[in-house]
């Protein structure tokens, strides 16, 4: 992707919105939307990557009540000829098919690389990446499995839902404790696992959400690791312009 004179790329994660009710989440949706039309102006393309809902799941013919100001905005933005990537994150892992269909809008299940101008990007939600976290990834290989997918499908959307978001919100609509403060580089995961990445292949930016702390770290010659933050507490984004970098919090 080339970036054209005074556009630029933007990158946004873990809004969880629905958190923790529906009705607590709607000023930040607001925040968000404002975000989303001012970055519009100059945009090249948008990257979500990942728990933009803090619990979403697909039946047949069913999707979650509720953020029809976000989805609309995502769909205005995409019919405005604007690119949008979306990840799945851990708390939306049971997306499918509805936005690829209704909105155009691609879904990636793992990273991804991309290339902008000279730069190189590994781009992911960052769940289950690097060392230890063993228990979620073990969970997680049980909830991605299409057997649990089928038989949560039998429930009824109303009871589905309602379960959904109390186990949702009583695990983890922030990571924890430990996201309150930077844990050193031996001790954070998605640095660990974006240093082993360049081992084999070269990167400028690693970009992950998940971690809900904002950061930038040098983690190579040339090689950045950027965690996002989130819409919960810092309400931060990335932003490239096809030379650099930058993490900014959005005031609005």
């Amino acid at each position: 992707m080339l970036l054209p004179n005074n556009k630029k790329i933007y990158f946004a994660s873990d809004q969880h919105f629905g958190a923790p009710t529906p009705e607590s989440s709607f000023l930040r949706e607001k925040k968000f939307i404002s975000w989303l039309d001012e970055v519009k102006i100059d945009a090249e393309a948008i990257f979500l990557l990942g728990d933009l809902f803090d619990f979403w799941f697909e039946y047949k013919t069913v999707v979650p009540k509720g953020f029809i100001r976000v989805l609309g905005k995502l769909a205005e933005i995409k019919d405005l000829g604007i690119p949008i990537y979306f990840f799945v994150g851990n708390h939306d892992l049971w997306m499918h098919d509805y936005f690829e269909k209704e909105l155009q809008i691609p879904v990636y299940f793992d990273n991804k690389e991309f290339t902008f101008g000279d730069k190189t990007f590994l781009i992911g939600h960052g769940d289950g990446k690097g060392p230890g976290d063993k228990g979620y990834k073990r969970m997680k290989k049980v909830f991605i499995h299409p057997l649990s997918k089928w038989l949560y499908r039998w429930l009824h959307p109303d009871i589905g839902m309602r379960l959904a978001q109390y186990l949702s919100v009583k695990n983890k609509l922030i990571s924890g404790d430990s996201d309150v403060q930077f844990l050193g580089e031996d001790n954070e995961w998605l640095v660990l696992y974006s240093k082993r990445k360049l081992e084999t292949k070269h990167y400028n930016y690693l970009i992950f959400g998940h971690r809900h702390l904002p950061m930038v770290l040098s983690v190579g010659e040339n090689s950045e690791y950027v965690n996002l933050g989130d819409w919960i507490s810092y309400f931060t984004y990335g932003v490239f312009d096809g030379t650099t970098f930058e993490l900014k919090t959005f005031k609005n």
